[in-house]
């Protein structure tokens, strides 16, 4: 790999997994567009989370990584982006509170609109088409007009991401965020859900916590920092010529910085050392992630390290675990042995979903909650017997009603997936299965210690 890096160089890798778009001179005068457009965020703001991540790298704090699995033009509206916001938050706060450090609270939100696909067709009613790619490149209508990839909603996922972004700043910032607030729902949801009677003695202990420090005069008045919170933006930089063309350089350190979000990150299908996702990440400054799966060899996670974070500078390099339940034992050990052995401060954290999505008796792509949950613990017991700090979660959620993933507190069946299974893309928990995943990890916290701590 050459050492010399712009935000165009990797047009010179082979890059998988990009769109078949219909007009050249339209996709470029779009991209153009694109480049002149104000930045999304900002790079002192990616630097911000960067420090925070490496107080998870340093094991000082936890990230929660999460939100929908493709977003939606369709569905975008104001109530959406609160409702998910105040899952990521009740979740954030069980957790902070069993693993007794803070939660860097990082969404996949506001840009998290194009998803790979193993096929660049597929069959709709025994036509072929091409596939939904997300609605940042084609729309999921089953013809084959819909699914031609149009330049232009690229312009549309920028004005949706900016208008995502000015809503969960006002959000975050403006008291909505709360703690005390934000325990209140999660008092309602104990008194509501199914498990409840486990998950009260825990919601006792913090409402208990919080009177203490009442009464010692740490309120939200004399505390901002239980009044508001920081909370970053990510998606999966899959599109390179949307990113490229959203990439600056900063004014005060002259780094590259992809400013469509405060972190991006690579996934399992396109994170060739070769190709042109590993050369564009490893010349921007922004807090990247790497999806590793079960098929990862120590040699090539070994070389991801080296080449997006030859530095070794902590908080830059998130490796996120996503093997199956059954391979994280097997699978994992050998890649965190490796990059602890060599040296190399990364955060680990644990994707539970994608390892573990089959297809339903009743045709639905799904997940289980116990298969996730085995994930995670299985994943948690790697990092106690290498004695590494388990770093943070990554899932999928929606805080709408929905019935995608089975089992959890309510226990959904395969026959209820069809009650309401909205997703454009990957099965989502839903609200209530998203606190009881809170739940149980802040159990395993609970529970957490180093070897020979």
């Amino acid at each position: 790999m050459e050492n010399q890096w712009s935000p165009s160089s990797w047009q010179s890798h082979e890059a998988l997994q990009q769109p078949n778009w219909p007009d050249e001179a339209q996709i470029h005068s779009t991209l153009e567009t694109l480049a002149g457009y104000p930045p999304l965020v900002f790079a002192g703001e990616s630097r911000d989370l960067r420090t925070q991540l490496a107080r998870v790298a340093n094991g000082e704090a936890l990230l929660l990584q999460a939100g929908d699995c493709a977003e939606s033009f369709d569905a975008f509206n104001a109530v959406s982006i609160r409702e998910r916001l105040k899952i990521i938050l009740q979740m954030a706060a069980v957790l902070t509170y069993s693993a007794g450090v803070p939660v860097v609270k990082v969404g996949r939100i506001a840009g998290q609109f194009a998803k790979p696909r193993s096929s660049d067709t597929e069959l709709v009613d025994g036509v072929e088409v091409p596939s939904f790619r997300g609605h940042i490149v084609n729309d999921p209508g089953p013809t084959l007009q819909a699914r031609v990839p149009d330049p232009q909603r690229l312009i549309a996922a920028y004005h949706q991401s900016a208008a995502t972004l000015n809503l969960l700043r006002a959000f975050t910032k403006g008291g909505f965020a709360d703690l005390h607030r934000v325990h209140a729902w999660t008092q309602e949801f104990v008194a509501q859900s199914p498990e409840g009677g486990r998950y009260e003695q825990m919601a006792n202990d913090i409402d208990r916590a919080l009177r203490f420090m009442a009464a010692c005069g740490l309120t939200t008045e004399t505390i901002p920092s239980l009044h508001e919170v920081d909370f970053f933006t990510s998606h999966e930089a899959l599109i390179l010529g949307y990113e490229q063309a959203l990439t600056r350089q900063d004014s005060i350190t002259a780094e590259w910085y992809d400013c469509s979000a405060h972190m991006v990150w690579i996934g399992e299908r396109t994170r060739d050392l070769d190709g042109a996702h590993i050369e564009f990440f490893r010349g921007i400054k922004n807090p990247v992630g790497c999806k590793i799966g079960p098929t990862t060899t120590p040699a090539e996670v070994l070389g991801i390290c080296e080449t997006l974070n030859p530095e070794r500078i902590p908080g830059r390099l998130t490796l996120i675990s996503r093997m199956g339940a059954e391979n994280v034992e097997q699978s994992l050990t050998p890649l965190v042995e490796a990059v602890t052995n060599d040296g190399h401060c990364v955060v680990w954290s644990c994707d539970p979903m994608h390892g573990n999505t089959f297809t339903s008796a009743t045709g639905r792509k799904t997940r289980h909650f116990d298969a996730i949950l085995a994930e995670l613990r299985a994943y948690f017991a790697v990092h106690r017997g290498c004695g590494t700090w388990p770093g943070g979660v990554h899932v999928e959620l929606t805080s709408d009603d929905v019935t995608e993933c089975l089992g959890g507190g309510e226990k959904l069946s395969d026959e209820e997936l069809e009650l309401r299974y909205e997703t454009i893309c990957d099965p989502r928990l839903n609200g209530r299965q998203s606190l009881d995943l809170a739940f149980e990890v802040a159990e395993m916290l609970g529970e957490w210690s180093l070897p020979n701590s």
